[in-house]
């Protein structure tokens, strides 16, 4: 987990590849571990995100979601179908993020 934290999947990576070749680890698990690292290794670049102010773990992502969708979808009594709340969540998201014209403008477009 350091090593992520840091920004070194690819010493993550030479790990998992080392443990390939042990007693008691599993040659396929292992490849298909190594084989994910190598294909996220830039997503992964977590001390390079921190720096430029991003976020790097979920809580973000949920807090908007409660934000966005739970308090407006998930009141006392509301039944949506999924075309009725794609629709609520779409104007909602236009509104916290400041883009109720551009959300018209588009609409307007399609």
């Amino acid at each position: 987990r350091k090593e992520l934290d840091d920004g070194r999947p690819e010493e993550v990576i030479d790990a998992i590849s080392r443990c390939s070749s042990l007693p008691g680890y599993d040659k396929a698990t292992c490849e298909r571990g190594t084989g994910y690292f190598e294909k996220n290794k830039e997503r992964m670049r977590y001390a390079d995100f921190r720096k430029r102010g991003l976020f790097v773990g979920s809580g973000v992502l949920e807090a908007g979601c409660r934000t966005v969708v739970a308090q407006r979808l998930k009141q006392s009594g509301m039944h949506w179908t999924v075309e009725g709340a794609d629709s609520i969540i779409a104007l909602r998201c236009s509104i916290l993020s400041n883009r109720w014209e551009d959300f018209w403008e588009h609409r307007a477009a399609a």
